[in-house]
């Protein structure tokens, strides 16, 4: 799946990769989350443009926003047939700039998180579905999922799932919606090529949304790692019942 993930490329760098007509200036994001507003590069009338979308699909027919779930994702395997998503898998195929995202491992809290991005550093296109949800007083929001696929087998060892990566050269054929149908793209819906992706360890700063440096990104060193190591629990004192002193016949004050 894909829970965070980064964008760090100059922004003129992305417009480059992506072939969109705006010049959108925006910072590095070291951990973007959902709910978060993302950038989206989409197709409206033939042009590539991009925009600013919710991290969090809602479906057009959705009627309380508050009572639905928020899609972050959407499995490759269902997603013609999921009635979220089958209307924006014909009409409104999106990809979501990155640098790279997190996964997290093992069963000890906290989870030890990893970096995940391509061996050769270049940004990658994430495939992403677009609805736009118009509520009662006429407000309009933009909101997307990422695709996922199952993993292969190296970045299986971190999860069973991965962000579905659309290669430069396809990009074209995934953005182009004009014929109403998904039979032409459901065979780039497919995890990496094995050795495409490397990961490395990091620190569980990243666990908390509201950091968002440089570091989170950096391999975590041996002495970090032990710093951020769950602590036994320390046990609790026996507590020792107090024994009232025999009488002498003397009485007490007390």
């Amino acid at each position: 799946m894909c829970g965070r993930f980064v964008i760090t490329s100059p922004p003129a760098a992305l417009r480059q990769i992506f072939g969109y007509l705006e010049q959108p200036n925006f910072p590095p994001r070291h951990n973007i989350s959902p709910t978060q507003p993302i950038p989206v590069v989409i197709v409206e009338n033939g042009t590539r443009h991009f925009r600013l979308m919710r991290w969090g699909l809602l479906p057009a027919w959705v009627k309380d926003p508050g009572k639905f779930a928020l899609l972050i994702n959407a499995r490759s395997e269902t997603v013609a047939e999921k009635p979220a998503f089958r209307n924006a898998i014909r009409r409104r195929r999106c990809l979501i700039p990155a640098d790279g995202y997190y996964e997290w491992q093992g069963s000890a809290r906290p989870k030890r998180p990893f970096f995940i991005h391509r061996r050769d550093g270049q940004p990658i296109g994430m495939a992403g579905l677009a609805e736009t949800w118009i509520g009662p007083n006429g407000e309009e929001l933009d909101t997307v999922a990422i695709v996922t696929a199952a993993a292969g087998a190296d970045l299986g060892v971190l999860h069973h799932r991965v962000p579905v990566t659309i290669h430069a050269s396809d990009f074209e054929r995934w953005l182009d919606c004009s014929d109403d149908s998904a039979e032409g793209v459901m065979a780039l819906l497919t995890a990496p090529e094995e050795g495409e992706f490397a990961w490395h360890e990091v620190s569980t700063r990243v666990n908390r949304a509201a950091n968002d440096d440089a570091q989170l990104i950096l391999p975590i060193s041996a002495e970090q790692r032990a710093a951020e190591a769950p602590q036994p629990a320390k046990k609790a004192p026996r507590k020792v019942a107090a024994v009232a002193p025999e009488d002498e016949g003397q009485g007490s004050l007390f």
